[in-house]
């Protein structure tokens, strides 16, 4: 876990044995007074960057960000063209968030997230508990005291984010290296403290993905990775609310990536988690390594995404390795070539169900989102509310009325590989799209009651490929905003 004074991140690197933001290729089509409205892209053309490459298997590839370097003009460059997810680097961390008890502090992180968001990129919270990096009151306190600070850390800081991340690591770093639990003050608190902080941070946010993250977990065979499994295992067993685990797979000269890396994503996946890659890097950015560790990714449907430990070799807390996929000028080297052809070449995601979308028509049935009432549509704005002008999902191959379905790496997609992007399932999951300034993955709810809601108000869709941003907003044919909508 990058962070904190660089003497202590040098002490613990020596000591290791070691929903996207996707491209939108399903597009909202006004239909009637507007004809059929769709893009229809070179479905073999590659990608040219990370992100855009990433989303075409419905993953993203991302980037940890440093609110300090945002004034970088290289940094950033690089940064908004290459990823379509971001990391906060310290920013969102207990001493970042709440340095003082009652006290919460969001500046920094909001800085980081409203950067992303406003270029069109998820944003994974980074993290909510963990025995490292502490604010100093934090540290003093054990027992009831501690856990009780925890919880209230957990809502404090998942109350200021409601609805608007793509996951939380809620828990971080947890186990010793042989599968024990580390001997950290949040484990003096009880053995249940990480399933008490999962469960607060769903009641405190039923829509953002929760994951547990730790390293030295890549090894199948290793103690630390079969305890962790263990601790999933249990807990989807037992019902406790878990969504995904996160591998941060700092590969250095002591720990390369293992032969099995695959065997361990796929028996992490069997349990009913996604699997994410969260802080990449590797020791002279080998070429094999990086693409090796994007080839497993990719082998295994619920492996949801990748995301390298900073942008440049510069920014990176292992500098003097030269970890990344771009050295300290920002050219790219060889393993970002490799890593790109890797996710070039993959075929869609297996989690997103359905043929080909070059097939001409889309099963019927389950899976369709359709109003709760007969003639319920989704009206165009300035063409009349109250005229019932319909609104209708296309994919690319103007295809009308395409089945959509909740995936299992919680993406709301079309049939075939076109998706919208869902931060979650059942209640409260996260429909996001373009907004009616043109960017990308703002978020809706997917309620509980049928209901499709802006998470803030004022929140619209673009009816994507028309170039003037004209706005769809959720209505129904008598010209009422938010009406109930439903998943067939």
């Amino acid at each position: 876990m990058p962070g904190g004074p660089r003497r202590e991140v040098l002490v613990e690197l020596r000591s290791r044995s070691l929903w996207v933001r996707t491209l939108i290729a399903g597009t909202v089509a006004a239909v009637g007074a507007f004809g059929a409205l769709t893009v229809m892209p070179d479905a073999n053309a590659a990608a040219s960057t990370l992100g855009a490459a990433a989303a075409q298997s419905g993953r993203y590839f991302g980037t940890a960000i440093a609110a300090g370097r945002l004034s970088n003009s290289a940094y950033t460059t690089i940064a908004a063209r290459e990823f379509n997810m971001v990391t906060a680097e310290n920013e969102m961390k207990p001493d970042a968030t709440q340095p003082n008890r009652g006290q919460f502090t969001f500046s920094a992180g909001d800085q980081i997230y409203n950067w992303a968001t406003q270029r069109g990129m998820k944003v994974r919270g980074h993290t909510l508990a963990w025995h490292a990096q502490q604010p100093g009151w934090m540290q003093s306190l054990r027992g009831s005291t501690l856990r009780q600070a925890m919880i209230e850390h957990i809502n404090g800081v998942m109350a200021h984010y409601r609805d608007k991340l793509d996951s939380w690591d809620v828990v971080n770093e947890a186990f010793n290296e042989d599968g024990s639990r580390r001997q950290s003050n949040l484990q003096g608190t009880g053995n249940d403290w990480i399933e008490v902080a999962f469960r607060t941070a769903r009641a405190a946010d039923p829509s953002t993905k929760l994951c547990y993250n730790d390293y030295n977990i890549e090894n199948w065979t290793y103690g630390k990775t079969q305890g962790v499994y263990n601790m999933i295992r249990d807990f989807k067993a037992r019902g406790v609310p878990i969504d995904c685990v996160g591998l941060q797979t700092h590969f250095t000269g002591g720990s390369s990536l293992p032969g099995n890396f695959q065997t361990t994503l796929s028996s992490f996946a069997a349990l009913g988690v996604d699997v994410i890659l969260t802080e990449v890097d590797v020791t002279n950015a080998s070429t094999s390594q990086y693409a090796g560790l994007t080839q497993a990714c990719l082998n295994v449907p619920r492996c949801v995404g990748i995301i390298v430990w900073g942008v440049r070799d510069s920014d990176s807390w292992r500098a003097s390795e030269n970890p990344l996929l771009f050295d300290g000028n920002g050219n790219k080297k060889a393993a970002y070539t490799s890593v790109l052809n890797a996710l070039n070449s993959a075929t869609p995601n297996p989690s997103s169900p359905g043929p080909s979308p070059s097939t001409s028509t889309p099963p019927a049935g389950s899976g369709r989102i359709v109003g709760a009432q007969s003639g319920r549509c989704l009206d165009v704005p300035n063409s009349s509310q109250t005229n019932g002008t319909r609104v209708q999902l296309y994919d690319c191959h103007g295809q009308a009325n395409q089945t959509w379905t909740l995936t299992a790496s919680r993406q709301l997609t079309v049939y075939g590989t076109r998706c919208l992007d869902a931060a979650g399932t059942g209640n409260g999951s996260a429909v996001q799209i373009y907004a009616c300034n043109g960017q990308a993955n703002q978020q809706w709810n997917v309620n509980a009651n049928g209901t499709i809601t802006g998470v803030q108000s004022g929140r619209c869709l673009d009816v994507w490929g028309t170039g003037n941003g004209q706005q769809v907003q959720l209505y129904d044919c008598n010209g009422q905003a938010n009406q109930r909508f439903t998943r067939s």
